[in-house]
């Protein structure tokens, strides 16, 4: 399944690159393994899509409301960081 969405300027930049081999979305959309992210870069300011897409398979899924080993307050206190392996 090939599933578009918007990516700001500088995050599309950053995957274009290889630098970023992430991408934290909110889980509110079902993907697969398997799947294609269609990002569209989008303008904020223009509030318009420039016309540049990144296509990338979908190698691996987490989902942090399945996550137990930390408490709702080391949550709120710290957050979560998200990190890019290489």
């Amino acid at each position: 399944m090939k599933i578009e969405k918007k990516c700001l300027p500088e995050f599309f930049e950053k995957i274009l690159s290889g630098e970023k081999n992430f991408e934290l979305r909110l889980a509110d959309w079902k993907c697969e393994v398997g799947d294609t992210l269609v990002l569209c870069e989008w303008s904020a300011e223009k509030q318009e899509y420039t016309g540049r897409t990144i296509e990338k398979e979908i190698t691996y899924i987490l989902k942090t409301k399945d996550i137990k080993f930390f408490s709702r307050e080391e949550i709120e206190k710290y957050g979560f960081q998200i990190l890019g392996l290489k």
